[in-house]
């Protein structure tokens, strides 16, 4: 693409107009120069009576002329282009003119390219976070020095193949399938005990692939600092939770209570209940977090699992009065954790008889759609706003905290639904809109799904 193509048209046709006009200029003197030439040569033969054989002679000195201009653009070109170019007339002026100014041009371009790669180059040799250039054969191409401290990369392993250098097997099960981690992936270190990197892959061009990898021990190490903070301060309410809401029942259950002293007894103890419900929500999220290697490969009986799930929800319901309704398509079961699945499906289900206002409608939906199948809780709610929707799988997240009190809610519902679904390779799709209702889907992949016999 030329200089001009960046210009207003009709700053571009005034160029245009004047290379045309140039070169017509460069093309009239040769022709004034041929005609001269004709003219002198003509004269010369009508002088001595050979008119005829000086044309001729004129024309091969024009030739001649032009074929010694050929041959100075031709070694100008092949030896001496970045030299300023001979001296010449005509059109051999332009060619000369216009050839000099795109190689001027180009070497301009060539060198601030350079100029910008090599300051590429600096900024990634600077990075703390290991950069690595993988060509189309999966061999090492370049690396920068942060590679070598976290990856163990050496000077000889250039042009090595990576899955020879980096063969911890989950990273070669994430580099032939990188569309499967969106997030990377989390790698203990080879080079040091207890140290984990975290890696993430990007495709581009043909089948060339940037590596980029960096430290996470210190976030790994305050993620497992704040789990075992939960898990410990969550056991260690329990017990006083326990011995509380024990004497705040036995209390509130005698008759002879001042009626001015009862309502206090009901709120302490509708509070406890509400952090005993919190507790279990936190050592179950915690339970989650510690078992999450654990396989789970039981047959969970959907049919049986949905007409419970209806049921609860029956019981549930007494004293909403909405109308609840089951359907069951999908013949598949699913291959997990029953209780863990239960404990997801119901919190779903929970979640919506407690936030529709009375006499709504809720559906409990068992369905196939091509190769998943879905779990579905649908509303007549009130429905979420679309900015809230990414964040409700948080743990404390709260759309309307107000709200969450009177309903009673710890605010980790949706953060153990996700858990759960991820563990089982499944994953939570919300739709919503504020006074239309909700529906979350919980979609299981074909690998996860039991088929009939």
């Amino acid at each position: 693409m030329s200089d001009s193509s960046f210009l207003p048209d009709d700053i571009q046709d005034e160029q245009h107009t004047e290379q045309h006009s140039a070169l017509k200029n460069y093309i009239s003197e040769d022709i004034r120069r041929l005609i001269l030439i004709l003219i002198i040569s003509g004269l010369i033969g009508l002088g001595i009576g050979h008119f005829i054989l000086f044309i001729a002679l004129g024309l091969m000195f024009f030739f001649a002329l032009q074929f010694r201009s050929l041959y100075l653009v031709n070694q100008w070109i092949s030896q001496h282009s970045n030299e300023p170019p001979p001296e010449l007339s005509g059109i051999w002026s332009a060619l000369l003119f216009n050839v000099y100014r795109a190689q001027r041009r180009e070497r301009t371009l060539q060198a601030e390219m350079v100029g910008l790669i090599d300051r590429a180059q600096s900024s990634l040799m600077a990075l703390e976070e290991a950069v690595v250039l993988i060509d189309e054969e999966h061999c090492l191409e370049w690396w920068n020095p942060a590679s070598e401290r976290l990856l163990g990369l050496k000077l000889g392993d250039r042009r090595r193949q990576v899955l020879t250098i980096l063969r911890n097997p989950e990273f070669i099960k994430y580099f032939n399938h990188v569309e499967d981690h969106p997030n990377g992936l989390i790698l203990q270190s080879t080079l040091q005990e207890g140290r984990f990197i975290q890696v993430k892959i990007t495709r581009f061009g043909y089948e060339s692939r940037l590596l980029v990898a960096y430290d996470v021990t210190h976030i790994r190490k305050l993620e497992q600092m704040r789990k075992d903070f939960v898990d410990n301060i969550s056991h260690e309410l329990r017990t006083p939770l326990t011995v509380l809401s024990g004497y705040i029942e036995t209390l509130s259950d005698n008759d002879d209570m001042p009626q001015r002293w009862r309502r206090a007894f009901d709120q302490m103890h509708q509070q406890a209940r509400r952090m005993n419900a919190l507790v279990n929500d936190l050592l179950l999220l915690s339970r989650l977090e510690n078992e999450s290697s654990k396989s789970k490969n039981q047959i969970v009986n959907m049919a049986e699992l949905m007409n419970q799930l209806f049921d609860d929800a029956q019981g549930y319901n007494t004293e909403f009065g909405h109308s609840v309704h089951l359907n069951l398509e999908s013949h598949n079961d699913i291959i997990g954790s029953d209780i863990e699945l239960a404990s997801a499906f119901g919190n779903l289900v929970t979640n919506a008889i407690k936030y529709t206002p009375n006499n709504g409608d809720i559906t409990i939906s068992w369905q196939d759609r091509g190769d998943v199948s879905i779990f579905s809780v649908q509303d007549t709610g009130i429905g979420i706003s679309p900015e809230h929707i990414p964040r409700l799988t948080e743990r404390f997240y709260r759309v309307d905290s107000g709200r969450s009190r009177e309903t009673g809610g710890t605010g980790l519902g949706l953060a153990i639904v996700k858990h759960v679904l991820a563990q089982h390779e499944a994953h939570l799709e919300i739709e919503s809109q504020e006074q239309m209702g909700s529906t979350f889907k919980a979609v299981f992949p074909k690998h996860r799904l039991q088929p009939p016999e």
